[in-house]
């Protein structure tokens, strides 16, 4: 699936196998991380208003889920881990409360060690999936032609292009959000590189250009 696919069912179909296509990869704790980040933590975050924030036990955890989800490396988990709790939940208030200031509200993470563009993007989609989508390779390659640069400046692009497709796919009454558009465009990558993904040619979407990647944070 192309990113500038316009069919609203290939996206919905490509959204509804993300579970399916995250419990194939077969990786420990995976599904219970995703279930965590998706359904748990937005709802913890939440019902700290008027101050809405994440502690450090949660970003460890958020940590665990992104590095699970893509390329592992211990070294940022332990970072996060060891970070001080009151500068975690100040860091996350602020950046909470700067939203929809997108580019603000980054940098208002990226102070966190272990913390870069591509963590921060996911602590922020777990909060407002609705403005800021989670800067994933597969998300990044579909939408903008690689996954080599995880600055700001180039998250600000994709976040662009992903509240686009958002838009333009919620036309007609079917509503996706931004971090809707990222998980479709994960599932369909991964779908399209497991066994049975042969069968869902119109689900493929061209990684071509992700044969290498630069470590992100």
């Amino acid at each position: 699936m192309e990113f500038k696919c316009s069919d609203v069912h290939l996206w919905r179909e490509a959204l509804s196998s993300y579970k399916t296509h995250m419990e194939s990869l077969n990786k420990p704790n995976l599904v219970s991380l995703d279930d965590f980040y998706t359904v748990e933590l937005p709802l913890l975050i939440r019902q700290r208003n008027p101050n809405p924030h994440i502690t450090t036990p949660e970003l460890s955890k958020l940590m665990q889920w992104k590095l699970t989800r893509g390329k592992w490396r211990p070294r940022l988990l332990d970072f996060v881990s060891s970070l001080d709790e009151a500068l975690v939940k100040s860091a996350s208030q602020k950046a909470f409360k700067s939203l929809p200031d997108v580019s603000k509200a980054v940098s208002e993470l990226t102070v966190l060690k272990g913390v870069g563009p591509a963590t921060a993007s996911a602590v922020l989609a777990a909060y407002a999936p609705d403005v800021a989508p989670f800067m994933s390779d597969e998300a990044m390659v579909a939408a903008i032609g690689n996954s080599k640069d995880y600055t700001l400046k180039q998250y600000l692009v994709f976040v662009d292009k992903l509240q686009a497709k958002a838009k333009e796919l919620s036309a007609e009454g079917d509503i996706f959000t931004p971090s809707d558009v990222e998980r479709a465009l994960w599932s369909s990558t991964t779908g399209a590189k497991l066994p049975a993904a042969s069968a869902q040619p119109d689900l493929k979407v061209n990684s071509n250009k992700n044969s290498k990647r630069k470590r992100k944070r």
